[in-house]
């Protein structure tokens, strides 16, 4: 992740989530509330997705699309919750595509 003037400015706690979540490794997700443990903050895992929905890197570098639901569900991806919207869709198709997640699985 890159130390610009704009990075600065960002949270200790939110550059701690995204220096997680740029960890999770092709083919593998964590839940939000697997990451905010990593955190030491077990009762985080909203201020993960929030932190998440602000994240101004690139998937390659923060991969959020790693982070799901702990009951699997993929919603919340760009701060979308309909599973069906375009965003979620494309979460989908990136966690297939990483093989994290089987195309037969609802």
């Amino acid at each position: 992740m890159d130390d610009s003037s704009s990075t600065r400015q960002i949270s200790s706690f939110r550059m701690a989530v995204y220096s997680i979540v740029a960890g999770i490794p092709p083919g593998q997700t964590l839940t939000y509330g697997e990451v905010a443990r990593k955190l030491g903050k077990p009762g985080a895992s909203r201020a993960v997705g929030q932190a998440l929905k602000q994240n101004p890197f690139p998937a390659d570098q923060v991969p959020c699309h790693r982070v799901i639901r702990s009951d699997g569900r993929i919603e919340g991806y760009f701060g979308s919750l309909d599973p069906d919207s375009q965003e979620n869709l494309e979460k989908r198709r990136l966690l297939i595509r990483e093989g994290a997640l089987s195309s037969d699985r609802d």
